[in-house]
């Protein structure tokens, strides 16, 4: 037992127990001693879980804790917690309070003065960040994006901006809809990668520009869930100034080239956004 498990003499211990994302063999020594010795585990969906715990032997009571009654159980499992019972916090797959329940809880946890300890394991984000090829050193988890109007377009707004590597997760039947918004926001040449079904039977990673991407499941049909890795913004490029695209586009345009040829050949010429460029072709036609 370290040093920090053994902290609270007279409150128990409140165990944040990551779990495997797919792969049962992700499952540590450490979090099915935990899991066998605490007085209850919280789980995000005691049905799933019960699977787990099955397969590991371990007879552990479960208490349901998920998005629709953590202002109930929150208190409950404190108390449980203050009276000197260990309880150990497990969402369906991964890390908990990651883009799961399980944050209420231990911020209560925190201003209890009880002791919250991490079981690290298994995790899609970080999984797919180091097997995607794009910089590791400075990265920002968004999670899932916001479903729908401005929240979501502002969030598209601030990644198509963000310098270091994003990492976004997706259902499939969202997949097509976040590329395409995706595409309206960064340039042609911001590379993606898109792990699908990571450390199971059907593990799947795509590279390639966000509209190959698009093109990709245009023909493929997404199935299982999705971690994306975005590239970041290239800082300090030389962009070219509003004026300056103006002019390239009425050579191009005065060549007989269409608005959106134009603006295809501008975006993966400057790595500006399409949409932007194109913009410009329509204020163009606004001035004549």
């Amino acid at each position: 037992m370290t040093s920090s498990e053994s902290n609270a003499l007279q409150t128990g211990s409140l165990y944040v127990v990551a779990t495997p994302i797919g792969n049962l063999e992700d499952m540590s020594f450490r979090a099915v001693r935990v899991l066998q010795t605490v007085a209850a585990i919280a789980a995000e969906d005691t049905r799933h879980t019960g699977k787990l715990l099955h397969h590991f032997q371990i007879k552990t009571p479960q208490i349901s804790y998920h998005q629709h009654n953590t202002q109930i159980r929150t208190p409950e499992l404190i108390q449980r917690l203050l009276s000197g019972q260990d309880v150990a916090l497990v969402s369906d797959a991964g890390m908990p309070g990651i883009s799961d329940p399980g944050v209420e809880l231990v911020q209560a946890c925190v201003e209890a003065g009880i002791a919250v300890i991490p079981i690290p394991g298994a995790n899609a984000a970080i999984a797919a960040l180091v097997t995607s090829g794009l910089p590791c050193d400075r990265f920002c988890f968004e999670g899932f994006l916001p479903a729908k109007g401005k929240a979501r377009q502002q969030r598209l707004q601030e990644i198509a901006t963000e310098s270091r590597t994003v990492v976004l997760y997706e259902a499939p039947h969202r997949l097509r809809q976040t590329l395409k918004d995706l595409a309206e926001q960064v340039d042609d040449n911001r590379q993606i990668v898109l792990a699908r079904e990571l450390t199971k039977r059907f593990e799947e990673f795509w590279r390639g520009s966000v509209p190959a991407a698009i093109t990709h499941y245009q023909s493929h049909e997404p199935k299982g869930e999705f971690t994306l890795v975005l590239a970041g913004v290239v800082e300090n490029q030389d962009l070219p100034t509003e004026t300056d695209l103006r002019a390239e586009l009425q050579v191009l345009l005065a060549q007989g080239w269409s608005k959106s040829r134009a603006s295809r050949q501008l975006a993966e010429k400057h790595a500006m956004s399409r949409r932007q460029i194109y913009q410009l072709t329509l204020d163009l036609e606004s001035v004549d």
